[in-house]
């Protein structure tokens, strides 16, 4: 178990369990939070023994987004005050550059949501590739009712999870809304009755999708996030030409062989 600052990265191969671990606050994202993304998903990119992540919240909450005590204090917003903005721009961005390395992780990424999952908690979320939650989940895109339009990502991926009208209604109204709701709209794949059940069955799932060959689930993600945005004749050019490099692969040799020995197969991410 490996503690940051504001997580705590605990292995236990073939997943990975990013803990939000601020939960006093809540999990509210101080600085730590947004400094130490790059360097986890550095660490769990380069361990070949990991194959899928899974991030939740210590306590009782996801997150209730940014720690609005560290954005008063931040130098950029004071310098932007006074005209300045440049650097507030800068910083901006690289607060979209923090979640986006959870979208970018060659792993799957799993959110595993229970209480509050607000604003910036919101934006680390649909930067996973799917969301799972408990009964007790709250959502909201509270941005818009705090005076500003949400600006770390959420706009640009919560449309592709629930539609457009859907994404434009959360963020104009900045509305609470319950988990029942978040999986009739998608943006939720299941809802499990208590935290303890939503742990036990992402378990499950993570570990269906780490029995897979390991560069077949890299390949698939890779290429989903490059067909966002994209017409289907490149998506279908871009998966042409990943499945020409990919194959044949002694993972797909195995594949065929374990499916005609009617045995378990063994992948090497070969």
């Amino acid at each position: 178990m490996n503690s940051y600052n504001f997580y705590l990265l605990e292995k236990q191969a073939p997943l990975a369990w990013i803990w939000l671990n601020r939960p006093e606050k809540k999990n509210s994202l101080n600085m730590p939070a947004w400094e130490e993304l790059e360097p986890i998903f550095k660490e769990i990119d380069a361990d070949d023994e990991i194959k899928v992540v899974l991030i939740a919240g210590k306590g009782d909450s996801f997150s209730t987004g940014v720690d609005l005590e560290m954005v008063q204090k931040l130098p950029e917003l004071k310098k932007a005050a006074s005209g300045s903005r440049l650097e507030l721009f800068e910083r901006i961005c690289g607060f979209q550059k923090a979640i986006t390395n959870i979208e970018k992780s060659k792993k799957p990424v799993i959110a595993l949501i229970h209480g509050y999952c607000v604003g910036a908690g919101l934006d680390m979320a649909t930067a996973c590739d799917f969301r799972l939650c408990s009964k007790d989940a709250l959502f909201s895109i509270k941005e818009t009712a705090m005076g500003f339009a949400p600006d770390i990502g959420v706009l640009q991926r919560i449309r592709h999870i629930t539609g457009a009208g859907i994404a434009r209604e959360l963020a104009f109204t900045s509305k609470i809304f319950n988990a029942a709701y978040a999986k009739e709209i998608f943006l939720v794949n299941r809802v499990y009755d208590d935290f303890n059940m939503l742990m036990e069955g992402a378990k499950k799932t993570a570990e269906e999708i780490a029995a897979n060959p390991p560069l077949a689930v890299r390949a698939t993600k890779d290429v989903m996030n490059y067909s966002n945005g994209k017409s289907v004749e490149d998506g279908l050019k871009y998966v042409a030409s990943i499945c020409s490099n990919l194959i044949p692969s002694p993972d797909l040799y195995e594949a065929i062989s374990a499916f005609m020995e009617n045995r378990k197969p063994k992948f090497t991410g070969r």
